[in-house]
C-alpha cells in the first residue's frame, strides 16, 4: 500500500509530506484547495505524462516521491526482481520535471524508463477519478471490466498475443505465396541457366588452359621455326654455337697454372652457363619433338572456346566469371527452395497458432459468460440502492463474425442498462444521463474493485452529482472497500467523509509573498467540525456539530 508522499514545488504545492495509514482515507478541504493536485503529482510516479507547467512558479523543478510497502503484493516484488530493482525496505517510486520540460524517472534510486513506472504502478494502485465514466461509452472499457471482475486479464493477454502471431504468421506467409508463381517462373529460368553451365562443365583453369593452347597452335610455325633457331644458335651451327664457345672457353682457362681465385670463379660460372645451356636446349628439342599442330585439334579448341565465350555474352559477363555465375544461380536456386520449405513451415505454424487461440478464447469466453451474470446482477443491485431503483443492468455477449482471428475474443462485450422501470434494455451510450452515468461508474467501480488484485484504490471526487440518502450508500461503499485494503478519496460530501477511517484536510497557507497548499490529518474533534462545515457552511452551530458527531460514531457502529 502506499505509505507515503511527498511532493516538492508542483503546481500551487511548495512542500507536502503526507503519511498514510490502511483502511479508507477521506481528502476534503477548500475549493481550489488542491484537493486533487496530490492525485495528479501521484499519477506522475506512476508513469503519467508531464510538462514544465507543472512545476511551481519560481522552482527550477518538481520532485515527486512515493513510497510503498510491498508485504501484501507479491507480484510487484517478482516485477523488481526480475530486474534487479528490489531492496530489503519498502519501494519508492520518483519523478523528476524540470522547468525546462525533462524528466526522469527512478525506482528504487534507479534511473528508468517512463514506461517501467507505468507497469510497476498498476501492480501497486488504481486511480479512479470523476471523468472516469466517460469512458463506460466505449465498448473496449466494457471487455476490459468484465475481464478484471472474471479474473481474466492475463488470459485476454494470451488471446491477444496469440491472435497477434497469427495475424503477422498470415501475413508473412501470404507476401511469400503472392509471389509463389513469379518464382515458380523464376525457378525454371534458373534451372535451365544452370543445366547450360552444367553442360558446359567448365574445369578450374580450364579457360586460361584453353587460350594458352590456343594461342600456341595458331602460331605454330613461327613458334617451331624460333625454336629451331635457338637450339642451332647454341648446340648446331657449324660455324660457331654457344656451347662450342663456352666449352673452348673453359678449356683455354683450365690451362693456366696457378690461376688467381677470380680466374677459378669465372670458371665456375662458365661451368653452370654450359650446364643450363645444355638444360635448355634439351627442353627445346623435347617441345620440337612433342609438339603437335594438328588443325582438327585447333578446331576442337575453337568450338571449345566459343562455347564459353557465347554463354559469357549471353549472361553479360566476363568468360572468367562463367564459373562464379554457376555458383550465384546454385544459391538463389537453395534460396527459393528454402522458401518453398518455409512456406511448408509457415501453413504448420499457422495452424498451431490458430488452434492455441482457439484453446484460450473458448476458456476465455467461458470465463466472460460465467463472470457476466454475477457482475450484471451485483451493478443492478448497487445501481438500484444509488439512486436508480427498478434500473436494470446487463451484460451482452455477442459471437464475433467472419473467419478472422481477433485479439479481443470470441466475443464482443457490451454493457446494456434500463434507468427506469418498464424501459428496454439499451446500449449505455444511449440510455443514461450524464448524473445516472456517473452513478452507474461508481457502481462498476466498487464492484469491480473487490475483485482487483491492486491493494490501493483512489477515488478522486467520483460523487459529483449525487446527494442525500444516496450519498451515504456511496460512503458506505468506499468503507466497505476500505476495510479490504487502502481506499483514498476526495469527496465534498459530509456523508462520505464521515465514513472514512481517517480524514485529511486540505487547505491553503496564506504569508505575504505566496499562497501555498498544505495538509492536516484530523483529530477526532477536527473531524466532526470539518464535517459540520461541510454540512452547514462557515459558521458552526451546535445542530452542525451534533449532526456531524453522530455521522461520525455511527461509522463505528
Amino acid at each position: 500500500m502506499l505509505v507515503h508522499l511527498s511532493v516538492r514545488n508542483y503546481a500551487i504545492v511548495e512542500h507536502l509530506d503526507l503519511e498514510l495509514d490502511r483502511g479508507m482515507s477521506v481528502i476534503t478541504g477548500e475549493t481550489g484547495a488542491g484537493k486533487s493536485i496530490m492525485f495528479d503529482a501521484l499519477g506522475l510516479t506512476l508513469g503519467d505524462r508531464a510538462d514544465s507547467g507543472v512545476v511551481r512558479p519560481g522552482a527550477d523543478k518538481a520532485d515527486i516521491l512515493a513510497t510503498f510497502d510491498l508485504a501484501d503484493i507479491p507480484e510487484a516484488r517478482d516485477w523488481l526482481a526480475e530486474r534487479d530493482l528490489d531492496n530489503d525496505g519498502p519501494c519508492i517510486l520518483r519523478r523528476v520535471i524540470t522547468a525546462e520540460g525533462r524528466s526522469r524517472a527512478y525506482i528504487n534510486g534507479t534511473p528508468c524508463p517512463q514506461g517501467d513506472l507505468k507497469a510497476l504502478g498498476e501492480l501497486l494502485i488504481d486511480i479512479h477519478s470523476q471523468h472516469e465514466h466517460q469512458s463506460l461509452l466505449k465498448t473496449d472499457t466494457h471487455r476490459r471490466l468484465l475481464d478484471e471482475y472474471a479474473g481474466a486479464t492475463d488470459l485476454a493477454r494470451q488471446v491477444h498475443l496469440a491472435a497477434q502471431r497469427w495475424r503477422q504468421t498470415r501475413q508473412e506467409l501470404e507476401r511469400l505465396s503472392n509471389s509463389g508463381d513469379e518464382q515458380r517462373s523464376r525457378h525454371q529460368l534458373l534451372s535451365y541457366q544452370l543445366e547450360e553451365l552444367e553442360s558446359l562443365s567448365l574445369g578450374e583453369n580450364e579457360l586460361q588452359e584453353l587460350e594458352q593452347e590456343h594461342k600456341n597452335l595458331t602460331n605454330a610455325e613461327s613458334l617451331l621455326s624460333i625454336c629451331r633457331q635457338v637450339v642451332e644458335q647454341c648446340s648446331e651451327s657449324d660455324s660457331g654455337n654457344v656451347l662450342n664457345a663456352l666449352t673452348a672457353s673453359l678449356h683455354r682457362l683450365s690451362g693456366v697454372s696457378n690461376s688467381p681465385t677470380a680466374l677459378n670463379e669465372a670458371t665456375n660460372l662458365l661451368a653452370s652457363a654450359q650446364i643450363q645451356v645444355e638444360e635448355a636446349v634439351g627442353e627445346l628439342n623435347r617441345f620440337l619433338d612433342h609438339f603437335d599442330a594438328d588443325p582438327a585439334r585447333l578446331q576442337q579448341l575453337e568450338e571449345r572456346l566459343d562455347a564459353i565465350y557465347t554463354l559469357a555474352r549471353k549472361h553479360r559477363i566476363q568468360p572468367t566469371e562463367v564459373a562464379t555465375l554457376q555458383q550465384k544461380l546454385l544459391d538463389e536456386i537453395e534460396t527459393l527452395n528454402a522458401n518453398d520449405e518455409t512456406i511448408e513451415r509457415l501453413e504448420h505454424e499457422l495452424a498451431s497458432f490458430a488452434r492455441h487461440y482457439q484453446e484460450k478464447a473458448r476458456e476465455l469466453s467461458d470465463r466472460r459468460h460465467q463472470a457476466a451474470t454475477g457482475l450484471a446482477s451485483a451493478v443492478e443491485l448497487e445501481i438500484q440502492r444509488l439512486g436508480m431503483p427498478g434500473g436494470r443492468f446487463n451484460i451482452e455477449l455477442r459471437p464475433n463474425t467472419g473467419k478472422d482471428l481477433l485479439p479481443n475474443g470470441l466475443e464482443q462485450v457490451e454493457l446494456l442498462v434500463s434507468a427506469n422501470p418498464g424501459q428496454p434494455l439499451k446500449a449505455l451510450a444511449k440510455v443514461a444521463s450524464g448524473g445516472e452515468l456517473s452513478r452507474i461508474s461508481l457502481a462498476i467501480q466498487v464492484i469491480t474493485a473487490q475483485t482487483s488484485r491492486v491493494p490501493t484504490l483512489v477515488f478522486d471526487e467520483v460523487d459529483v452529482g449525487i446527494g442525500g440518502p444516496t450519498a451515504e450508500i456511496v460512503g458506505q461503499l468506499l468503507r466497505r472497500l476500505g476495510e479490504r485494503g487502502q481506499v483514498m478519496t476526495v469527496t465534498h460530501l459530509p456523508q462520505v467523509a464521515a465514513q472514512g477511517h481517517q480524514h485529511l484536510f486540505v487547505h491553503k497557507a496564506r504569508d505575504s509573498e505566496a499562497t501555498r497548499t498544505a495538509v492536516s490529518k484530523l483529530s477526532k474533534t477536527e473531524r466532526i467540525e470539518e464535517v459540520a462545515r461541510m454540512l452547514g457552511g462557515i459558521d458552526l452551530t451546535k445542530e452542525s456539530l451534533a449532526h456531524a458527531k453522530k455521522m461520525v460514531m455511527a461509522t463505528k457502529a
